[in-house]
């Protein structure tokens, strides 16, 4: 089994690539965004960008996510910076714009603790997030992957930020 590569490792290799291939319709969020699904793999950073190209000509962000078929982090990012400010309402409306796209449990929460794991929120915080995530996803994995495990775990997030704002 090999390590995980470095993002910079992957870009370098992706943008050799991208020149022999003669690939000009890529964006740098798109590039971004392939490193963001390798996941520090190689074979899928380039399985990935050979789809995006093949399916829709431009590496884009967009793009990109509709290949890999994740749900965007940004939107995750969203969601964790509500439950950061106790916001269970803007949190679950969020939630309901991806799972309305028909995005399963644990491609939800493997993209929440990526995302979390990169978070601008307060340590403390971030750890007892991580902790509740990790929890939801052994559940999810387990085999109770309904939309009710993700809104708990929304909802217990917003009670740890609440809590922590004492």
């Amino acid at each position: 089994r090999f390590a995980k590569l470095t993002d910079k490792q992957i870009l370098k290799r992706l943008k050799e690539v991208i020149a022999r291939e003669k690939i000009s319709g890529y964006t740098n969020q798109g590039l971004e965004a392939l490193l963001f699904t390798a996941q520090g793999d190689m074979r899928h950073a380039l399985n990935n960008l050979q789809s995006t190209v093949a399916g829709f000509g431009q590496v884009t962000e967009e793009n990109v996510y509709k290949v890999v078929d994740q749900p965007h982090p940004v939107i995750m990012q969203n969601i964790l910076a509500a439950c950061a400010k106790g916001d269970i309402l803007a949190a679950l409306e969020l939630f309901e714009n991806i799972w309305g796209r028909g995005y399963s449990a644990i491609d939800v929460i493997g993209t929440i603790f990526r995302v979390a794991k990169t978070s601008d929120i307060h340590p403390k915080v971030l750890l007892a997030f991580i902790k509740e995530i990790g929890f939801a996803h052994m559940r999810i994995a387990d085999g109770l992957d309904t939309k009710l495990q993700i809104t708990g775990l929304l909802c217990r997030l917003c009670q740890i930020a609440k809590a922590h704002k004492g």
